[in-house]
């Protein structure tokens, strides 16, 4: 049966962020993901972590100025320096929460930067990051997002992904599979996961279009959840939509699957 983590940057945003754990434990979850654990103290968050029997499924590296529309610096050849502390910083926080994986977003490429410089500049931070992270324990991923809600996003396809992956020639790294992003980009998500499955270390969900919970739109997500689960895929599958709501009442999808 699928895992599924509530995503506490869009979940339950009725509540303050730091009640969002016990509320996501009383809904029934026992894994949590986030964008960001920086702004918070480390050992509140093992805390509150603790406190309501939970695992800290995956945060993303430290990805710029996100409040002014930066979506990660990792393909920016200018701030290379500025992604190397982030990946101190991320390797402190992943071992302080005991988590077990980070997800480095690339960014949205540069303009007036040649091409074979971003990819080149992507390649080495993805190295770098991929053996600090090794060093602790930790998995890094890459995550390929759409071009609707990100124009410009630097990673934009399950292919390309693996081949960034190939190219880096590193044992640790891996993809998020985001459901969401994917129908955007490329439709045939079964398939695709399916034939994917060696790189695949966590998935993300929502539904299209708006991006709210499962059942809201066009993705078949009882067929999905089926399909995933028949192929033996032993990852979290984090529920990073916005609720149509209010959080608890667009639950109901989720039900069958929470023990």
């Amino acid at each position: 049966m699928p895992k599924f983590a509530a995503n506490l940057t869009m979940m339950f945003n009725e509540v303050e962020f730091l009640d969002r754990f016990e509320a996501a434990a009383r809904a029934g979850f026992k894994g949590v993901e986030y964008l960001f654990p920086y702004d918070y103290d480390k050992g509140q968050l093992v805390e509150l972590l603790s406190k309501h029997g939970l695992a800290q499924v995956l945060h993303n590296l430290p990805a710029g100025d996100w409040d002014a529309g930066e979506r990660g610096i990792a393909c920016h050849p200018d701030r290379v320096g500025e992604f190397q502390d982030g990946v101190g910083k991320a390797v402190e926080y992943a071992t302080m929460l005991n988590c077990p994986m980070v997800n480095c977003l690339a960014g949205i490429a540069p303009k007036s930067v040649a091409s074979d410089r971003i990819h080149a500049t992507l390649l080495d931070n993805l190295k770098f990051a991929a053996s600090k992270l090794g060093e602790a324990g930790v998995q890094l991923l890459i995550e390929p997002i759409n071009t609707i809600d990100i124009p410009g996003f630097y990673i934009t396809g399950t292919q390309q992904g693996r081949s960034i992956i190939n190219d880096t020639g590193s044992s640790n790294l891996f993809l998020q599979q985001d459901i969401y992003h994917m129908q955007i980009m490329e439709g045939d998500l079964a398939r695709t996961i399916e034939s994917n499955l060696d790189v695949i270390r966590h998935m993300q969900l929502a539904d299209n279009p708006g991006r709210n919970e499962p059942g809201t739109g066009e993705i078949n997500y009882p067929f999905l959840f089926g399909f995933i689960d028949n192929i033996d895929y032993e990852g979290w599958i984090g529920c990073e939509y916005r609720p149509a709501g209010d959080t608890i009442e667009g639950l109901g999808w989720i039900e069958p699957y929470l023990e």
